[in-house]
């Protein structure tokens, strides 16, 4: 029970900002684990659009397309890989998939997959409705948020942003969210971004490869730091996010070949099918998951074929179109239904799955941003959407990065996990004894009960940067600037040597076997 303020007596104006002074500190300082509010790894899944008979026809509607349309241009290997596990080679060079071919596969999936971090702590458990939040995209503009500019996207941004996301809690994992624009060797750039994104930061980090012929390198590159390949093998950190599908229903015969190379070399793999709604998918929301779940099941055969139970994330992320411009909407309330929609098909396979989410089509960090990742976000969240893709720092529709929106979005998604975590319901929380102390001769309110105290840090989540003040504090503090905060965040983070930096005979080996960009 805290001390009793005589209220009789204003209390002086050093004092209350002495006060808030200390409760601001403790808010800034880390909880205790078992304090945390919200974490990695909790279970939505209380949101659910489609019902369990329009899961069942987007099901059926799938195995149709794929036993009676089949996708087409899959490579050689893949035909051989694909025909020997009993999909059908048509007249008109198609691979189609017979249904008990697609549903002996669903039966015999991975139910959990876990994605390693070179930090154990960071380890994601995907299975159920764990969902987890974090980066991904291929931005090929950086956000200048003090110059209201966009500048193409270098190899330090990359890695800065890596840095970023390594010290953010509700930030879970890093997949590339931006190409590096300023090298132009497509191999140089590839094994820079792997470099860039490992020694910026400890968490799960997914990327892509150009060529198939790269892949061998970057394995290289992931056996030096991991200490050898049995422990790369053991606990492989970064995931290989694929676009093997071009929709409509057709392999992107390049990527089939760059998949084929990361499952013999021991690395997750992310299939990734990213159809248009109108474009290159249905432009109804039922129609584009139905597409996007075809491709996806047909990719699920193809990794059980080249190797059986080989870690792979259903990753249907199919995105929102205005019709009106032919602009994409990732920002939109289409696109958190699709992507609410193909958590529900994700739980209904009992596939570990990602999908998009978090994506502004505002291209600055302002209130049109705010909305639009908020939306998609908490809907994911609400969903159960194990790996929410693009959930910070995505504008312009996927074409600019920004960091300070990065930081932003570790606030804005804490809230977000905080809707995922629900209410809880129990002899505690519904609270009878406390009110009866409260009206029966107590104080008349709950500041300050041992209960409300005892529950403020482990009920409710605290914005770092979000600004709470009244307006005469607010007025008192200097009218503090939302973005300006996150700039000075963005510099204290990055003004700091990082924790995920590699030890310095692992960096020197690596800088004498490939050409590392970042300055040592």
């Amino acid at each position: 029970m805290t001390d009793t303020v005589d209220t009789s007596v204003p209390p002086s104006t050093s004092a209350r900002s002495g006060g808030r002074a200390a409760r601001r500190a403790a808010r800034a300082a880390p909880l205790a684990d078992h304090l945390r509010p919200i974490r990695a790894g909790m279970s939505g899944g209380t949101y659910k659009p489609l019902t369990q008979a329009g899961m069942e026809r987007i099901h059926r509607a799938a195995l149709d397309a794929l036993e009676q349309i089949g996708l087409a241009d899959a490579p050689p290997s893949g035909i051989a890989y694909l025909t020997g596990a009993g999909a059908i080679l048509g007249d008109d060079g198609r691979i189609r998939f017979p249904r008990a071919l697609v549903e002996d596969t669903i039966a015999k999936a991975n139910r959990s997959i876990t994605l390693f971090a070179r930090d154990p702590a960071h380890d994601l458990e995907l299975s159920g409705t764990r969902v987890h939040y974090g980066t991904a995209g291929a931005a090929v503009h950086l956000v200048d948020v003090e110059g209201r500019n966009y500048r193409e996207c270098t190899v330090q941004d990359l890695h800065d942003a890596a840095r970023i996301t390594d010290v953010l809690d509700n930030i879970h994992f890093l997949q590339r969210p931006m190409v590096c624009r300023d090298i132009a060797d497509n191999r140089e750039m590839d094994l820079n971004t792997v470099y860039a994104c490992a020694a910026g930061t400890r968490k799960h980090i997914g990327t892509s490869f150009t060529e198939p012929s790269f892949v061998p390198d970057a394995l290289k590159m992931l056996h030096m730091i991991a200490g050898g390949e049995d422990k790369w093998r053991e606990r492989p950190f970064m995931s290989n996010s694929n676009c093997f599908v071009v929709p409509p229903m057709k392999f992107a015969t390049e990527a089939c070949q760059v998949m084929e190379e990361c499952i013999k070399g021991g690395m997750p793999v992310l299939l990734l099918s990213a159809g248009m709604a109108g474009a290159t998918a249905p432009s109804t929301v039922a129609g584009a998951i139905v597409q996007a779940v075809a491709e996806c099941l047909a990719g699920l055969v193809y990794v059980n074929a080249v190797k059986p139970g080989h870690a792979a994330i259903f990753g249907t992320w199919p995105f929102g179109l205005d019709l009106r411009t032919g602009a994409m909407t990732g920002g939109s309330g289409e696109q958190a239904l699709l992507s609410a929609g193909c958590a529900q098909m994700h739980q209904f396979y009992g596939v570990p799955g990602g999908a998009a989410a978090g994506i502004a089509d505002a291209k600055l960090p302002d209130m049109q941003a705010g909305w639009e990742q908020m939306c998609s976000n908490v809907m994911a969240g609400l969903s159960g959407l194990n790996m929410v893709y693009e959930a910070a720092g995505m504008h312009a529709s996927l074409l600019g990065f920004c960091h300070e929106s990065l930081i932003l979005g570790d606030d804005l998604i804490g809230h977000a996990m905080r809707c995922v975590r629900g209410i809880e319901v129990t002899d505690e929380t519904v609270a009878v004894d406390q009110i009866a102390e409260v009206c029966l001769g107590g104080s008349g309110h709950y500041l300050g009960t041992d209960q409300t105290l005892g529950r403020m840090q482990s009920d409710y989540v605290y914005p770092r940067l979000g600004d709470r003040t009244s307006p005469k504090e607010w007025a008192e503090i200097g009218k503090p600037d939302l973005i300006a905060k996150a700039i000075a965040r963005k510099d204290e983070i990055l003004g700091k040597r990082s924790e995920a930096r590699f030890d310095p005979i692992v960096d020197a080996q690596i800088r004498a076997a490939f050409k590392i960009h970042l300055p040592a």
